[in-house]
């Protein structure tokens, strides 16, 4: 039996070679592999004693030649392939086990040149994976070091089933397949452009217990976006205490994190059912949280609470007085860590602000929609009174703040905010005007003296109806509808400022 080993990734390495030693396997490699191997005492050969030609152009030109590739696939049941292998002294190859260059790693480091990312894509790795991959019921593929502790057993035992080759010939083609797309990635310069062809690049990270329901099967992946520095959000988030998370787990933290960091201030966000249900801005963190927390104290019950700023003991404190799934935020005090620790069921979690990067994908039946981050910076917002009253210096804050709280709700989206604090919302209603009398309902009394933001415009001047009866007292929305005049005309009847932005945050 002939193997060839060429690997990036050694994790394993050494210990598989000697394994496949003891069972007589005749070991062939390149490079780095083979001197790894000698230097492990294993007994290596060289490619080049296969080719009878040497490596070339700093070697580039390894495995690239009819003695390796005819070798790999000659289909062992054909004759006439068997005896153009004793016509041309080919002898057959029967297991490969190869990674491939270090591409994603390479490219993820800062001020990477291009030449520096040309030289780790790998073209002889690949070609012998396909080429193994594709003769599988007599070629054994490995691509996986978790892997090589399951083959070396099934040798063992005498051979390798057909099913078990099928599924590494999966896991190889499926290794090649995302390779390429991190390359076709980094190479297309426009990072808005939608191409005619596109592939995702996953990795998984971990099974879940179960999707949305319990009858429902889930995994995490995290997508491979090279060029990005390093991971960021909810998906590289390190677990500092509590039991594994779940598929609604992960959902929610992500939005409560979203919505946290979206704000340069210090900031708090709870959210439950992925929708932002308390939101508050405060340069004082504890304070920040109250306001959150009173945003909806009852919705908060089992939410998910995110913090953009390190969490410390009198934060800590105020946290720990009620019951949140998960705690996320970009770094804890010792003590503050210690102390939600005392509460057995929260996860908490250490994460990076997220990256505005890659595009935002939602799956349809036999199909996928793919669009750009809702990302618009606030100061390329063209702001347009277009009521007779401005709204005052306060005013203006809290509607800007309630403008960018509304992009985190699902539509129909309203927020009622005051002091940088949400007060009520209303989210998913198949009309706006459910959505103001939701968030006039929530906020209660509190309503005075509040501003409304709308993720899109109104079509009809109820909005602004109820809203004044709610005690609102200015408006922001994008604008846009046919009937625009009616919904200003009703603010300038209730002396309301109105703000139009011209930008929608639909969130579907």
């Amino acid at each position: 039996m002939k193997a060839i080993l060429s690997v990036s990734d050694k994790s394993g390495l050494v210990e598989f070679a000697k394994g496949l030693e003891a069972l007589k396997v005749a070991i062939y490699s390149t490079g780095g592999t083979k001197k790894a191997l000698m230097e492990a005492g294993v007994k290596v050969n060289s490619v080049s004693d296969i080719t009878g030609f040497p490596e070339i152009l700093d070697g580039r030109v390894k495995t690239l030649h009819p003695m390796v590739h005819g070798g790999i696939l000659a289909r062992r049941d054909i004759p006439g392939h068997m005896a153009e292998l004793v016509k041309n002294k080919i002898d057959p190859i029967d297991m490969v086990v190869v990674n491939l260059y270090p591409f994603v790693q390479t490219v993820s480091k800062p001020n990477v040149e291009l030449a520096d990312a040309l030289e780790n894509i790998d073209i002889g790795g690949p070609t012998m994976i396909r080429a193994s991959a594709k003769n599988f019921p007599s070629v054994l593929v490995v691509v996986d070091p978790e892997d090589y502790a399951n083959i070396l057993d099934k040798l063992k035992m005498g051979q390798v089933s057909l099913e078990e080759r099928k599924k590494l010939a999966q896991k190889a083609f499926q290794h090649v397949a995302v390779y390429d797309t991190a390359i076709a990635q980094y190479l297309k310069d426009d990072v808005g452009a939608f191409p005619d062809e596109m592939t995702i690049a996953l990795k998984k990270m971990y099974d879940l217990r179960y999707g949305e329901n319990p009858h429902q099967k889930a995994a995490f992946y995290s997508e491979l976006v090279p060029g990005s520095i390093k991971a960021t959000g909810i998906t590289s988030a390190q677990q500092l205490w509590g039991k594994e998370l779940s598929y609604n787990n992960i959902m929610d933290a992500d939005a409560a994190w979203r919505a946290a960091t979206d704000y340069s201030e210090p900031t708090v966000s709870v959210v439950k059912h992925t929708n932002s249900c308390g939101l508050a801005s405060h340069p004082v963190l504890v304070e920040a949280y109250k306001r959150a927390f009173q945003g909806d104290p009852v919705s908060a019950f089992g939410g998910i609470v995110a913090i953009n700023r390190l969490v410390d003991m009198a934060t800590a404190q105020e946290i720990n007085k009620n019951f949140y799934e998960i705690i996320i935020a970009p770094g804890y005090h010792a003590d503050a860590l210690e102390y939600l620790k005392t509460k057995q069921n929260v996860r908490i979690l250490q994460a990076e602000p997220s990256c505005i990067c890659g595009f935002d994908l939602r799956r349809v039946e036999g199909g996928m929609l793919v669009q750009s981050v809702d990302v618009y910076p606030e100061e390329n917002l063209e702001l347009k009174t277009m009521t007779k009253r401005k709204p005052t210096d306060q005013e203006l804050k809290d509607l800007l703040f309630a403008f960018k709280a509304v992009k985190h709700i699902k539509s129909n989206a309203i927020v009622f905010a005051k002091d940088s604090t949400l007060m009520g919302m209303g989210a998913g209603q198949p009309n706006r005007v459910m959505s103001v009398e939701l968030s006039k309902k929530l906020s209660g009394e509190k309503s005075k003296g509040c501003v409304m933001a709308s993720d899109a415009f109104f079509p009809f001047p109820d909005c602004v109806e109820l809203a004044h009866e709610a005690g609102v007292t200015a408006i922001i929305q994008p604008g846009g509808s046919l009937n625009d005049q009616a919904s200003i005309d009703a603010a300038d009847k209730f002396g309301m400022a109105m703000v139009f932005t011209g930008v929608r945050h639909f969130r579907h």
